[in-house]
């Protein structure tokens, strides 16, 4: 599977990576040392929490690594006006009567309650594609949304 990450983002996750592998593992290394000292491992509630601690750790630099080495930059798009991923949309909601600014980037830096959506979300998929002045219905479990598409922008 594809990530698709900006250049700030692929940057924030490497750093974040680096820091698991140099300073959490250690942490939880020692945390399962400090633990063993306790005695009985099988009766030794700090050391189960320490060891289920560390395999989230690891499972989390697995997933970081996996992200990393499957990612995408998000390029300038070539076709200015239409909706892409890294496009910030403003959309006109006709129900509300309101604008709408959403940024679509990929799942990985995705954050619904800052307006930002990933391409694979319902709204997100269903802007991509689309240009300035066109309407989109998107069906939802809630009922169905329609958009107008206001503006465009491409943060690059």
């Amino acid at each position: 599977m594809t990530h698709f990450l900006t250049a700030e983002g692929k940057k924030q996750l490497e750093e974040k990576l680096n820091y698991y592998k140099a300073t959490r593992r250690g942490e939880a290394s020692e945390k399962i040392a400090i633990a063993r000292e306790f005695g009985d491992l099988s009766e030794n509630s700090e050391y189960d929490a320490a060891k289920e601690e560390q395999a989230q750790i690891e499972a989390e630099i697995r997933e970081m690594e996996d992200i990393l080495l499957n990612c995408k930059i998000i390029d300038k798009p070539t076709n200015e006006g239409e909706v892409s991923i890294g496009s910030t949309v403003t959309v006109y909601d006709e129900e509300f009567d309101e604008n709408l600014v959403l940024q679509i980037l990929g799942s990985t830096e995705s954050n619904p309650a800052k307006g930002i959506i990933s391409n694979n979300s319902p709204v997100g998929s269903a802007l991509i594609g689309k240009k300035i002045g066109e309407r989109v219905t998107i069906k939802l479990d809630s009922g169905d949304i329609t958009y107008k598409i206001v503006d465009v922008k491409h943060n690059f």
